[in-house]
């Protein structure tokens, strides 16, 4: 299974929805996460709106990120309203 990032787009309340490069698409839950080191920048939502993808990973312009294996691993169901 190829769990590079295809797509991703910044949602509120620390969420990203994003499609992987299997096909697979959901909304990753960020907010479990930025407690860890390296990760305070991105509780500013004008921050966190500034994902992007680099190598199949999330990346922000200061350099973090989230592996697209943890990614994929916590993926939710893509709710469509």
């Amino acid at each position: 299974m190829n769990t590079d990032i295809k797509t991703i787009k910044a949602l509120p309340d620390f969420k990203l929805q994003v499609e992987l490069a299997d096909g697979s698409r959901g909304v990753f839950d960020l907010r479990p996460h930025l407690g860890h080191p390296g990760m305070a920048a991105l509780t500013d939502p004008a921050y966190f709106s500034r994902v992007t993808v680099l190598l199949g990973a999330a990346t922000w312009p200061g350099g973090e990120d989230i592996a697209p294996e943890t990614l994929a691993a916590q993926l939710q169901s893509l709710q469509v309203a």
